[in-house]
């Protein structure tokens, strides 16, 4: 680490932790990389639980399920004793599946503060951006990413910044990543809208949601994004080139969807 950052991370960590050895360092490396404002012991918290994830579940593979409307068409029972990354507004299945996701995940800033009672409630491990703390307070299920919308790249270590990379896909994959998953799989990620326009233009939900799982999903009066397909592809590209660096993959198993990026599997074939 430059001398700058070096100063800048002692201003932030605690005298104890400036020790020589690898562990310290790292504490202030990623300091570095974190606004001082935003130093906080809710962060730190954070910090330590993703510390015992990383690499927990190496040579494991997992699930991550998109919320298309191709899932509502998708055996998910099959998945009960597969480990699962369920994202948004998963949780509105979880009744009919009568069982949840291993993992939650939601960066999405609207998402967040409509649900927010929702996914305060969720009892499963649940990983957030840190804006959402506005409106979810932490509990020992909740663990916070620092996610941001610049400077695309993929995280192999999700300690420090993740990008959003357009979808919550991309975040859950970088998540996987860090927790040493050898092999995802994905479902339900349909990449394919009947709503058109602009990509991040915030809209209003005029009835029901045609492009999920669920029509209610985002149903009338759902304020949310248009998706940005394009933005989705490079952060797709950029996650399995990193997998396949790492000897690691990535696979397409949803039905009927229109990805092209990762190699693509039938979902039966692989129970």
């Amino acid at each position: 680490m430059s001398s700058p950052l070096r100063r800048q991370a002692k201003r932030l960590v605690p005298a104890p932790l400036w020790g020589a050895g690898r562990q310290s360092w790292l504490a202030l490396r990623h300091a570095a990389q974190w606004p001082a404002a935003t130093w906080h012991p809710w962060r730190r918290a954070s910090l330590r639980r993703l510390a015992a994830y990383k690499d927990a579940y190496a040579g494991q593979r997992a699930f991550i399920l998109g919320n298309g409307p191709s899932l509502a068409h998708t055996d998910v029972g099959k998945l009960k004793n597969e480990y699962t990354f369920g994202m948004n507004r998963v949780y509105l299945a979880f009744p009919d599946w009568g069982f949840t996701t291993s993992f939650f995940v939601c960066v999405n800033d609207l998402v967040i503060e409509q649900s927010a009672g929702d996914i305060r409630a969720l009892q499963i491990p649940k990983f957030l951006s840190w804006r959402s703390r506005r409106f979810i307070a932490p509990d020992e299920h909740t663990t916070f990413l620092h996610t941001t919308y610049e400077r695309p790249v993929f995280a192999e270590d999700v300690r420090r910044r993740v990008w959003e990379g357009a979808t919550v896909t991309y975040v859950a994959l970088q998540l996987a990543f860090h927790m040493g998953f050898e092999e995802i799989i994905l479902i339900g990620v349909d990449h394919s809208f009947s709503a058109t326009g602009t990509p991040n233009t915030t809209v209003v939900s005029q009835g029901d949601d045609a492009d999920h799982f669920n029509k209610d999903y985002f149903g009338r009066g759902f304020r949310w994004q248009l998706p940005d397909l394009e933005m989705s592809e490079r952060s797709y590209a950029m996650a399995r080139a990193a997998y396949e660096a790492a000897g690691r993959r990535v696979l397409d198993a949803t039905l009927g969807g229109q990805l092209t990026v990762f190699p693509k599997v039938d979902y039966n074939s692989l129970f």
